[in-house]
Parts: structure tokens; sequence; C-alpha cells
């Protein structure tokens, strides 16, 4: 499919929670891989991520996002995906799917992960200045090489031009891109937690 991406609303963050037993993690994992490769070619696709709440746990949160609910609807009633899902009933079982609008669907997460699960606000801080610093440099020096008079253009208008054309770069590409990205380091738990879980020998 060569559709360009589906902007027509907000961008929509799903959330599913499947129960995976520990001795088919690896094939659930391949099975959840053909699922991202096959929404990659939809219009709209934004990014996903296959993360637990914690260690030990049978529970694993998918992340994916499709940039309105019109995309998404279009991938959920694809017989790509419903061929997908055949294909992991052995696999997993579903038990629960949430769906968030905006930027918070990325950082959130399911109701019934422990709250210890959310990263905290300093880290989201952290991965949205990762993402808005490189690209408002960016476009400093390309607006400098493109548009020397930009730099004399009023505070006002010249803040307000950035803004209009960042914002949607950092929504639907640079965000989940950073996020994907550093997710591990965003729900990695304290270290103090960490000391207090016991280590297990994986079952294999």
């Amino acid at each position: 499919m060569s559709s360009p991406p589906a902007t027509d609303g907000p961008p929509v963050t799903v959330s599913v929670t499947r129960l995976v037993e520990p001795d088919r993690i690896p094939e659930a994992t391949r099975w959840v891989q053909s699922g991202v490769n096959l929404a990659n070619r939809y219009p709209g696709f934004l990014g996903s991520g296959w993360v637990r709440s914690r260690a030990q746990s049978r529970e694993w949160h998918m992340l994916y996002r499709f940039a309105d609910h019109d995309s998404l609807a279009t991938w959920e009633n694809s017989d790509d995906r419903l061929r997908w899902l055949d294909l992991g009933r052995d696999l997993v079982v579903e038990s629960r799917v949430e769906k968030r609008t905006g930027i918070e669907g990325w950082f959130d997460v399911p109701q019934d992960a422990p709250a210890s699960s959310a990263p905290p606000r300093w880290k989201q801080s952290v991965s949205i200045w990762l993402g808005f610093f490189p690209v408002n440099l960016a476009f400093t020096y390309l607006m400098a090489w493109l548009v020397p008079a930009f730099a004399h253009v009023a505070i006002l208008p010249r803040v307000l031009i950035t803004t209009v054309v960042l914002t949607p770069i950092m929504t639907f590409w640079v965000l989940p891109f950073v996020t994907k990205l550093i997710r591990p380091w965003l729900l990695a738990p304290p270290k103090q937690q960490q000391r207090q879980q016991p280590v297990r020998q994986p079952r294999g």
C-alpha cells in the first residue's frame, strides 16, 4: 500500500494487554513483529512497542499508534489483521484493550498495570526535550539558510510559524520515534525497586 498517511484527526494510541506463557515468549515475539510489519504497510501507522510492566509478569502490553481514528479503523477491519490474530490465537490471551488520543498515549500504561510502571514526569520531560531540541535546532539552521530574512521577523510571528511547523512533526514522527527508542529506560523501575525484586532464572 502506497497511500500517504492519513492525518484527519488526533493520533490514536491503542494499548493491548495480552497474557503470554514464559516458555512461549519467543514465538509470541515473532508473532507480534509480524503484526507490526503488516500494520506498517497501512496508511497512518506511526509505530509500536511491546513491553512487560515488570519482571516475571505474564502480562505484555502492546502499544501501537495510528494518525487518526479512520486509519486505525482501516487496519482493525482489514483481512490482514484478522488473519494475523487467528495465527496468534493459541499463543496469547487478550485481556484488555484501551484507546487514547494525543501525546499522553505514549507515556500512560494500562489501568491494570502497577502505578510505578508509568514513567516519572522528569523522564517524560527528557524524552520530549530529546526530540524537540534537535528538531528545533535543525529548523533554525534550515530557515537561516533558506530564508535569511526570517531571523529579522518580529518574535511573535517567528515563534508562531516555528511552533505551527514543528508541532505536527513532533506529534506524528519525532515523539513516537524517541519514545520507542528509549522505552526500556522510560519504563525501567527505580534502582531501589530493582534491588528489592528477587532474581529468578528464566524458564526456557
